[in-house]
Parts: structure tokens; C-alpha cells; sequence
């Protein structure tokens, strides 16, 4: 059972995570065409103005499309509207753990503006902070590396039954995806925003998008097949 709830709780951090996304292209006036809640098959949806929200068959994550023809169009949107949309998502990676250590204060500490207002905020920048001076190591000791079994399978034998680990597993996975998704890898949050930004200062460069985000995904999909197949061969096989 708690490998099923680690799997719905990494499908919420998902899907907060594309709600940033959502929420950054309302700010920037960018159009979403269908804003999902899963992934596959629609089983509801409802259309209001020019967006569809839709709940999908398989209950993780979620996504955000843009209403745009093809990749022309949406480049035609400024620059700086199309870092914004790309913000969003780490933003919200960010936002969600302060509130998963506000629920965790209340938990274990007596009630106070400190817990609620401050010391959320100060955890969070802490967390934050160490995994970004732990992204070297990445590179060096690759054997650490965990996809969605390992994730699944160390997040289940640490929550357990316990509410209190549920929030704490919530908060790193979220702020896991932020510093994920800020890597300068032009398929990634991160890589968009600084090929958008070299885009600002020299126009020319918008040529290199498309086969760099295509080496990007090259790249992404390579390591996922990479830590799968690590994680099989240290849970299933070993």
C-alpha cells in the first residue's frame, strides 16, 4: 500500500509542478489549449473559454498544452512571455514544499507565526541549497542514481504509514524535480530558459533551438533507460 501512495504522491508533485506551467502561461497570455490532470485517455473534461481541463485515465502528473499550431507559432510569442511559462513549473516545484513543512511544523511543534510564516521558507532554502551543492556528486558516483522503481521502492519502505514522512517524502521529491528541472539542459526547464535568454541577446540564435532540445532529449532518455535499468537490476535481479 505504500508503494501505491508514493507513486500518487510523486503523480501530485507532478502535477503542482505543471500547474506552475499553467498558471505562468495565464500570467505571460499565452493560451493553453488543455490543461490535464494524468496522462492517456480523457474520462472528463469540461471546456471553459479557450481551455479545456481534462482529467486523464492514469492519475499521474498531469501536462500543459499550449494552443499553437506547431513550434513556429509558439516561438512567435516574445522571449521573455516563453520564460515566464518555462518558470513557472520550478517555481511551483519550490512553492509546494513550504507548504508540505508548514503541515510538518504543526505536526511536531507547538503553533507559532515562526512555524508557519518563517521557518517553513528557511527549510525549504536549506533543502534546496544541498541538493544543488550535491549535483557534482551526481556526475562522479552515477550509482546513486534512482528512476521511478528505485524512487517508488525507497519512498514506500520510508513513508510507510506514517503521514508525517508522506509530507517530508513530498517536500524533497518536489524540490528533487526543481533542481531536475533547472539543469541547463536545453530539454529542460533550465535549458529553455537560458536558449531563451542568449535569445534576447542575440536573435539569430533562436536557430539552435530545435536541434539542441532535440540533443536534449537525446540526452534525457538515454539516462532514464540508463537508471531503469540499473534500478532493475538492483531490485529484481540482484
Amino acid at each position: 500500500m505504500s508503494y501505491i501512495v508514493t507513486l500518487l504522491l510523486i503523480g501530485f508533485v507532478i502535477f503542482f509542478h505543471e500547474l506552475g506551467h499553467f498558471l505562468a502561461a495565464r500570467l505571460a497570455g499565452i493560451p493553453v489549449q488543455v490543461f490535464s490532470i494524468g496522462f492517456g485517455p480523457k474520462v472528463w473534461a469540461r471546456r471553459r473559454g479557450a481551455t479545456e481541463y481534462r482529467i486523464s485515465l492514469i492519475p499521474l502528473g498531469g501536462y500543459v498544452l499550449p494552443e499553437v499550431l506547431d513550434e513556429t507559432e509558439f516561438f512567435n510569442y516574445p522571449a521573455a512571455k516563453r520564460m515566464i511559462l518555462s518558470a513557472g513549473g520550478p517555481l511551483a516545484s519550490i512553492i509546494l514544499p513550504i507548504f508540505c513543512f508548514i503541515i510538518i511544523n504543526l505536526i511536531v511543534s507547538p503553533f507559532s507565526i515562526n512555524n508557519i510564516l518563517i521557518q517553513p521558507v528557511c527549510q525549504t532554502a536549506s533543502v534546496l541549497y544541498q541538493m544543488v551543492l550535491a549535483i557534482p556528486s551526481v556526475f562522479t558516483h552515477t550509482e546513486q542514481l534512482s528512476g521511478v522503481i528505485g524512487i517508488v521502492v525507497i519512498g514506500g519502505d520510508f513513508i510507510g504509514i506514517n503521514n508525517l514522512k508522506a509530507m517530508q517524502f513530498t517536500a524533497l521529491m518536489s524540490l528533487n524535480l526543481a533542481v531536475l528541472n533547472l539543469l541547463p539542459i536545453p530539454a529542460l526547464d533550465g535549458g529553455k530558459m537560458l536558449l531563451y535568454l542568449l535569445e534576447l541577446v542575440y536573435p539569430k540564435s533562436l536557430r539552435f533551438h530545435y536541434p539542441l532540445a532535440l540533443a536534449g532529449w537525446v540526452i534525457i532518455l538515454g539516462l532514464m533507460v540508463y537508471v531503469t535499468a540499473a534500478d532493475v537490476g538492483r531490485y529484481f535481479i540482484a
